[in-house]
Parts: structure tokens; sequence; C-alpha cells
């Protein structure tokens, strides 16, 4: 499981791997946090959601929009999420704590996920996608 940056012009791109659907999901859900966070990031505090979508990239782009919400309006820095998917159904549990501008200012501010060039890859190795985050 993995993710790194890849250059773009105006926002940021991700591209992740990982050798389940679930799995994905969270490195996507940790680039998201790292991106706006940095990398410190604590676990106390829990969120579960449930996400139901029309297919795998609306049910990611979903899924990272409503951590988003709840991120900007709880006050909250996520650290983790525990993944189910079922069909095209996903039911999160998100661990993290509160925002501390000490601790937690480093990142850039995420103001949507893109769609654009979303496409969510399956091969041998496992599943793959690249993604924009509109900063």
């Amino acid at each position: 499981m993995s993710f790194e940056e890849i250059p773009h012009t105006a926002d940021v791109k991700i591209h992740a791997s990982a050798p389940t659907l679930e799995a994905l999901f969270s490195e996507t859900f940790k680039a998201l946090m790292q991106v706006m966070y940095g990398t410190e990031r604590g676990d106390g505090t829990i969120r579960k959601i449930r996400i139901e979508s029309t297919d795998n990239e609306s049910l990611l782009a979903d899924f990272l929009s409503e951590a988003l919400f709840l991120s900007e309006v709880e006050g909250l820095v996520f650290s983790d999420a525990r993944i189910r998917i079922n069909g095209y159904c996903l039911i999160a549990e998100l661990r993290g704590e509160s925002f501390d501008p000490a601790r937690h200012s480093g990142g850039s501010e995420v103001k949507g996920i893109s769609y654009s060039g979303l496409e969510i890859m399956h091969d041998a190795n496992g599943y793959m996608l690249d993604i924009i985050f509109d900063v």
C-alpha cells in the first residue's frame, strides 16, 4: 500500500495503490489528510460514516468529500480509516483528533475532490488510481 504526490499544474494529484479496494480507499484517505494536515495525527476520536453510490469512483469521491466535510465542520484531523465495502456501499470508522494549529497547520487547504481523470484500475497486483484534490 502506498501513495505519492505527482506534479500537477494547479492542484494536488495523488497516485495510490493497494492490494484491495478497501485498502486503496484507506490510502487515498490518508493522502488527503496528509495533504491537509501533515504527518502528525492522533486517533482518540472516532466517527462512523456510511456512503452509498453508483460506482467505485463516485463511492470514493463521496467518501472523501464526507471526510473533508467532517474534518472542516467538526474540527477533526483524521489519521486512519477502517473501511468495509459491499457492492457500492461503504461503511467506515474514521479515527482522529481535534485540530491543533500548533501541530496541524503545515498542509494545504483542500476545497474539494475532483472527478477529473478519476478512474480506479485493477490488475494482478491490486488496485490503483490517480486523483486530484482541488486546493
